[in-house]
């Protein structure tokens, strides 16, 4: 990615987009080929976030939600959920081809498997078919253990996600480095966005910052939780046509990718609420991937993070009923792709006053009665988080931690979270997440302290690595 500079300054646009991953890039495409004068404010880099982690599946199927959807919010909303979805794989293939991007699009068939239910197979076949998908159900797949049955959509892609971005956000006004960290709405003028070096004036603000940084309006905080999972990519695994999910809890995913030393394979899996991580993730996948693929080597290794919903739908649209010149786009759950191209779609027509049936479905303002369970169990989370268990363990000097080790400490009039790195230097941060206050958890894996409550997470020093946390919470070791 070309480096962009970072906000110096003040600036006076129409419509400021916060976020340059996936969605806030394609909703600031469409906004600026449309006439409207629009920015976009990166924290780090363009497609640093979840965008860089992805897998990249750009697909309208989505584990095997259609029959659920379809006794939930009935055949009318499920099939808007359905359209946008099909649309948004439609306009990735449409505007790669006339923009001429060079991305590795390759068009393929989803899968979603069962090892243990036939019949839920079966009747999400004849759900997607419903609701005008090609899908069949099927139990002939790439797939290196048996299954009771799978359900294949034909017609989705894969692609490299950083390469499009490159090549979209040429043409956009980006500043990188520019983490808003205050948004003031004024009763004339719009609203203020101010980072460390600038501030933005702005009549309309698009939040695509994966997690809403405001706590309110919205309440995001309360209707969504965050989950993290783990992918490998393994070589000398043969080659994979169509991308898989499994659909029980503990299912894996697979898709295939051609490398510049060959082809590999993306597998999945071993998710977790962020903040619940006792380790061994990647030891898990390896030990799978050893026995689906005797004698495998191991490529690369990394992690991601998903925004999940009271009921399984992105939040996309005017952020809420107070603030109507704000919009929102996140919930998106393991789907980023195909709900970012949604996302865009859907902003786009609201901020221009067209007409678009998708909006009912997606509103940020809906609720339902079913997600009250959801809001409970957040709010047990939260609780439990907020009160902590640093009194609970042995208190340890920190000279016993070993390398990649930490631990959670009384120190004064709260807890702190003390680690030493790989280099056998020892880090000193807050233990509380600077968000909300909840306590902090350290997750092994990836030496980082997570949030347990809204999924902050921040790097041993302190840095933030995941909001919706905006500063980071680093101490100086005394």
């Amino acid at each position: 990615m070309p480096e962009r500079g970072a906000l110096a300054g003040n600036v006076c646009v129409d419509t400021a987009v916060i976020g340059g991953g996936m969605a806030g890039i394609l909703t600031a495409f469409y906004l600026q080929r449309s006439g409207v004068e629009t920015i976009v404010l990166e924290a780090e880099r363009v497609g640093s976030g979840q965008t860089g982690h992805t897998t990249a599946k750009v697909t309208a199927q989505h584990g095997a939600v259609y029959d659920r959807l379809l006794g939930e919010i009935g055949e009318g909303r499920s099939a808007a959920y359905a359209e946008a979805n099909r649309r948004a794989v439609e306009e990735y293939g449409r505007l790669i081809r006339e923009e001429r991007i060079v991305c590795g699009w390759r068009e393929c068939s989803a899968y979603c498997y069962s090892t243990q239910n036939r019949e839920r197979m079966e009747k999400e076949a004849r759900a997607e078919r419903q609701l005008g998908f090609a899908s069949s159900f099927t139990l002939e797949t790439e797939l290196p253990f048996p299954i009771e049955g799978a359900v294949k959509m034909e017609g989705q892609a894969c692609f490299s996600p950083l390469r499009f971005l490159k090549a979209l956000s040429e043409g956009l006004t980006v500043y990188e480095n520019s983490r808003v960290l205050r948004v003031e709405k004024r009763t004339e003028g719009g609203t203020m966005l101010y980072t460390q070096e600038g501030c933005v004036q702005a009549k309309r603000v698009v939040f695509a910052t994966h997690f809403p940084l405001l706590k309110w309006p919205g309440y995001f905080f309360a209707r969504m939780h965050q989950e993290r999972s783990y992918v490998l990519a393994v070589a000398g695994a043969g080659g994979m046509e169509g991308m898989y999910i499994g659909v029980e809890e503990g299912g894996l995913s697979f898709r295939g990718l051609e490398g510049d030393g060959g082809d590999l394979i993306l597998l999945g899996g071993c998710g977790h609420r962020t903040g619940g991580n006792e380790g061994g993730r990647y030891a898990r996948l390896a030990a799978k991937a050893e026995r689906f693929w005797p004698g495998c080597v191991e490529r690369a290794r990394w992690s991601a993070q998903d925004c999940m919903s009271l009921d399984g739908v992105p939040y996309i649209g005017r952020f809420s009923q107070g603030q109507p010149s704000w919009y929102v786009a996140t919930g998106f759950g393991k789907w980023g792709m195909s709900h970012s191209m949604v996302s865009a779609l859907l902003i786009r027509d609201l901020i221009l006053e067209q007409e678009n049936t998708w909006e009912q479905v997606f509103s940020p303002s809906r609720f339902a009665s079913q997600d009250v369970g959801g809001l409970v169990k957040n709010a047990g989370c939260s609780v439990k988080g907020l009160v902590g268990k640093a009194r609970r363990e042995r208190e340890i000097h920190p000279e016993e931690l070993m390398a990649g080790e930490g631990k959670i400490l009384r120190y004064g009039d709260g807890p702190v979270g003390v680690c030493r790195d790989e280099e056998g230097k020892l880090h000193l941060v807050s233990a509380r997440c600077p968000h909300m206050g909840c306590e902090l958890v350290w997750n092994p894996d990836e030496m980082s302290w997570d949030c347990p409550c809204h999924g902050s997470r921040f790097g041993y020093d302190g840095r933030v690595l995941d909001g919706p946390a905006q500063i980071g919470i680093g101490l100086e070791w005394r």
